[in-house]
């Protein structure tokens, strides 16, 4: 695949001031990514600007899963369940690297708002909604088997369990192969590029936008037919900036999530947990357990959002219901992360009852906004939001572009059948790395599961490393755009999440790969540690406040 580097950024800046575009999408988060993906595949000039990392709003910091919504079905939601577990299916085989069957449990007991029954006809709703492709159907156990299958798990009062399949992801590096992918078919796409303000043409039509480098300082305008905003919770803040008669949409929720050793925190599956006001998920990674999510109103700057000392004190309240015995204290907690949902305001009674349904809607000046919507169905919203912008171009214009093609895998280096030679890849990995460095079979396993057979081909190009976190550096900033050790950190490998140092034991190592490629000084490097210790602090807020 291209380059996707800090010198592609640059290319990328130059020709954007040059280039008129068919499309400009403001807005580098997972719709953003697949708009872009989805519009180039089809043939559009199509530019792409972030004011931020990319990912580094919502898109990094989800439940991490791939979902239909099981909670949905209460809400009646079925046409946005059968949509989530359509796609699904989908990514299983368009990035099989990144989104991962897993199985979930769902503990039901005496007194609680759901029983046995109404819970097995919903698992059965929830199966036929998938069409039955569900990579295992769903089972029932009782009460001794859930305690077998899951031995901390609070007995008391407990009627049984049942168990289906859903899927976790790595939502930040979903984001990242898009964005690759749309690089390949011809998008130019730059980070730290913020979009200030729109161009207008004299009968009130975009023209372009008005964007600054974050890195440089300098400004320049992007011209376009047609602008897209996909900004997520930013959305009522974008229009502001558009327009003086914006009026606002979103009824933006916030949602944290706790990360533990998985040696701490021992679960044999995924757990459902009814808590006050939602579900919490308990999910177990191949690198850690999350625990979340909340879902309280939010109001402010999206940047701003964090954990708070309650925040804590709840999600822990839910995991001493569910598991007693385990003896979960804050001590025990790795990390945290909070981010902000942009729901469509729909005047719903609460929170936890705001629609996850998208809407897109275009302006009279050609802007085209979404709003709401599930991470599972981010390919149908950018084929629904490319579509929209179809509809403002000529018939000329749209008979030369192909038809949406945005099914066939992100990386066409890893497919299910790749993935399915993993113990032949993994050896592979071994003799490659052995021959200088001694790895551990574990640690080649890793490298695989994370980056599928384009593993192999990142070590032929930079060569084997002492250690595999130095070959994750020099493939973020060659092939992701990274350009902090923030980033690099907190969004392209689980560093801080996961952890119990936060990566701090590999800074060095980290540190000189990021400053002998991008030709750091000294003082560059001990910023860029500096930005990282303050990062830290920062989501971490909440230690001091429960101390």
């Amino acid at each position: 695949m291209k380059s996707f580097s800090i010198e592609t950024r640059q290319n990328n800046i130059s020709k954007m001031s040059e280039t008129d575009f068919d499309l400009v999408i403001v807005g580098g988060g997972i719709t953003g990514a697949g708009v872009a993906r989805d519009a180039a595949l089809r043939g559009l000039k199509v530019a792409l600007v972030e004011g931020n990392d990319f990912a580094s709003g919502t898109s990094s910091r989800s439940s991490k899963l791939v979902h239909g919504g099981i909670r949905y079905l209460e809400n009646r939601e079925f046409k946005l369940v059968f949509e989530a577990l359509s796609e699904r299916q989908k990514l299983f085989s368009m990035a099989p690297h990144l989104v991962h069957p897993l199985r979930f449990m769902i503990p039901l007991y005496r007194g609680g708002r759901v029983g046995m029954l109404l819970m097995g006809l919903g698992m059965w709703l929830y199966d036929a909604l998938s069409l039955f492709q569900a990579p295992e159907l769903h089972e029932r156990l009782s009460a001794e088997e859930s305690i077998q299958r899951m031995p901390t798990l609070q007995s008391k009062d407990l009627m049984g369990s049942y168990v289906y399949s859903d899927a976790y992801m790595d939502d930040d590096r979903l984001v990242h192969e898009t964005l690759r992918s749309a690089n390949e078919a011809g998008a130019l796409i730059a980070n730290y590029v913020t979009a200030t303000g729109a161009q207008m043409t004299a009968d009130q039509r975009i023209s372009g936008i008005e964007c600054r480098d974050e890195l440089s300082g300098k400004s320049f305008v992007v011209r376009a037919k047609h602008v897209v905003s996909t900004v997520g919770p930013w959305t009522d803040i974008l229009g502001k900036d558009f327009f003086k008669n914006w009026k606002n949409i979103l009824r933006p929720t916030k949602g944290i999530h706790l990360t533990f050793e998985k040696k701490r925190l021992n679960l044999s599956s995924a757990v459902v947990m009814a808590a006050e006001k939602r579900i919490v998920f308990g999910i177990p990674r191949h690198e850690m357990v999350i625990v979340g999510t909340t879902d309280t109103d939010f109001t402010g700057d999206p940047a701003t959002v964090n954990v708070t000392a309650e925040d804590v004190t709840y999600v822990l309240g839910v995991i001493e219901n569910y598991f007693p015995g385990a003896n979960i204290k804050k001590e025990d907690i790795v990390a945290s992360y909070a981010g902000v949902r942009p729901l469509v305001q729909d005047n719903s009674e609460s929170e936890g009852k705001t629609s996850r349904e998208h809407t897109i809607f275009t302006t009279p000046e050609r802007v085209t906004f979404v709003a709401g919507g599930k991470y599972t169905t981010y390919r149908l919203m950018a084929e629904q939001i490319v579509d929209e912008t179809l509809n403002y171009f000529s018939i000329e214009e749209r008979v030369k572009l192909s038809d949406c093609s945005t099914e066939s895998p992100l990386n066409p280096l890893v497919t299910l059948e790749s993935q399915a030679s993993k113990d032949q890849y993994v050896s592979q990995i071994m003799e490659l790395v052995g021959a200088k460095f001694s790895w551990t079979i574990n640690q080649s396993e890793v490298f695989f599961d994370r980056h599928g057979a384009e593993a192999l081909q990142i070590i032929q190009k930079f060569g084997p490393r002492a250690h595999p976190i130095e070959l994750e550096a020099l493939h973020a900033i060659e092939n992701t755009m990274c350009f902090h050790l923030v980033d690099f950190y907190s969004r392209r490998v689980p560093l801080f999440l996961a952890e119990p140092d936060h990566g701090m034991s590999l800074l060095s190592r980290v540190s000189e790969v990021f400053q002998n490629r991008l030709l750091w000084t000294k003082s560059t490097t001990e910023k860029e540690q500096k930005m990282l210790s303050e990062y830290t602090q920062r989501e971490l807020s909440w230690v001091a406040a429960l101390n």
